[in-house]
């Protein structure tokens, strides 16, 4: 292993030269750049890449963008999901075209506002919504909704979960304790005096949480997809729902990224119904938007929990939530970009890259493995996919994760930063796929070259 890791640190030296060489244009802006923002970018993850100098998009279109030195990239990064129906879908683009002749927003329902709640209750399959701007907001809108539900404190989630920038989530689990994230910055409270965390994937864990009777919901993604790709055990999920019943918890789910499973996302293809669902990034084409979803039942409560509350600022809601634009664009995105005959291609072409990466793998002998969901694969350095965070922290290794993606980079192939995470869109191309097989091929060449 420490010979794979001495070759990969190689790699990163040689490629970060080869790096600068290719884009003299983005070391350029990214000098201009640094007098005015921090860490030279309008938002410091942009800056999480590796490289030595950040990469600037000049124009983005489907599967492909150019930089700002006119190299053409294979993009299976898609924004980290923001973009996962492709950059800029024609009817989204006409939508949002359309649209901004007729005003940005109003904090008025637009005249679309009907057939957009149709549009997110056929696809989701709940049959009552509320818009927020990011899915943070809708989670953290979520909580307070099943907290005035419920009269309960508590939050119930997994170790290694992501569910945004909610305070409530940010914990970890050590010494089978609840403890705030290490790497947050400005923390002043203790998350675990209202947080439980218990490893994913452990059905007795949960319920010996869920049975104190204190937790007002259960929020998790259908799979974990941050801290490394963790897949749901047959049946957890099921048995989450059964369980949150059981106690008088509500189950909230987070489909996010899960939406990568097919259209409608990871519950409504496993005949799950959660008590509430957060959906956020993909939906509106690359805006920021957000949703989340009800059963009639939660309805019913919320309206109670609302109207009986003094007059005042709910804590729910933003001032741009649900604005012109964005509706526009929700609509254009559920009812004419993210189709049954879209997510058909995804799921077939990203099928069919799960299996070229894993015969690579075993062609050069390594203990890796390709865990898939839906249209959304990521490259994992353990023999067997992870089954809890644990497992996935132990599978990572941030110089062999930086010196493939920075070679793949190099050769006009993106994925993402965070753990080599794939997604294959409605117009990434076999062509596409097998620049990315071709580029992964002579990367593993190099890395255990002798």
């Amino acid at each position: 292993m420490q010979k794979l890791i001495n070759k990969a640190q190689q790699i990163i030296e040689t490629e970060r030269e080869r790096y600068l060489e290719l884009h003299p244009r983005s070391h350029e802006l990214s000098q201009r750049a640094n007098q005015h923002f921090l860490y030279g970018v309008p938002m410091h993850w942009m800056n999480d890449w590796g490289t030595p100098v950040p990469l600037f998009v000049k124009h983005a279109q489907g599967a492909h963008f150019s930089c700002a030195d006119g190299i053409d990239y294979t993009d299976f990064c898609l924004g980290d999901t923001g973009s996962m129906f492709g950059h800029n879908p024609p009817a989204v683009a006409k939508a949002i075209s359309t649209q901004a002749n007729n005003g940005f927003t109003a904090m008025l329902p637009s005249t679309l506002a009907p057939a957009v709640g149709e549009a997110l209750s056929d696809f989701f399959g709940l049959p009552y919504w509320q818009l927020a701007t990011t899915a943070t907001d809708a989670n953290r809108f979520v909580l307070r909704w099943a907290r005035a539900i419920t009269n309960r404190k508590k939050l119930l989630v997994f170790d290694g979960c992501y569910h945004g920038t909610v305070d409530d989530t940010e914990v970890d689990v050590a010494d089978g304790k609840t403890i705030n994230r290490a790497s947050l910055l400005g923390q002043v409270y203790d998350l675990g005096l209202y947080t439980v965390a218990v490893p994913f994937n452990d059905l007795a864990a949960v319920e010996h949480e869920l049975a104190k009777g204190d937790v007002a919901c259960l929020l998790t993604e259908p799979a974990l997809t941050n801290c490394g790709m963790v897949l749901p055990n047959a049946g957890f999920i099921e048995g989450l729902r059964a369980l949150t019943t059981k106690y008088g918890s509500l189950l909230v789910l987070d489909e996010t990224h899960t939406i990568s499973t097919g259209r409608g996302g990871w519950a409504k293809n496993n005949n799950v119904t959660s008590d509430f669902l957060v959906v956020g990034k993909p939906i509106a084409g690359g805006l920021p938007a957000a949703a989340y979803g009800f059963s009639a039942e939660m309805a019913t409560q919320m309206k109670t929990a609302k109207d009986s509350a003094p007059p005042g600022h709910s804590g729910i809601g933003t001032t741009l939530s649900g604005n012109l634009m964005t509706i526009a664009a929700i609509y254009a995105t559920l009812a004419d970009t993210a189709t049954e005959e879209a997510y058909g291609h995804m799921l077939a072409l990203a099928s069919l890259l799960e299996q070229q990466l894993s015969t690579s793998i075993k062609a050069h002998n390594l203990p890796w493995t390709i865990t898939r969901l839906g249209a959304r694969l990521e490259l994992q350095f353990c023999e067997n996919p992870p089954i809890n965070a644990n497992q996935a922290r132990d599978a990572q290794n941030d110089i062999l994760e930086s010196a493939i993606h920075l070679y793949l980079l190099n050769r006009g192939v993106l994925l993402t930063p965070f753990h080599n995470m794939m997604l294959v869109c409605p117009v990434t191309s076999q062509y596409d796929v097998n620049k990315l097989i071709q580029a992964f091929n002579d990367c593993l060449k190099e890395l255990t070259n002798d």
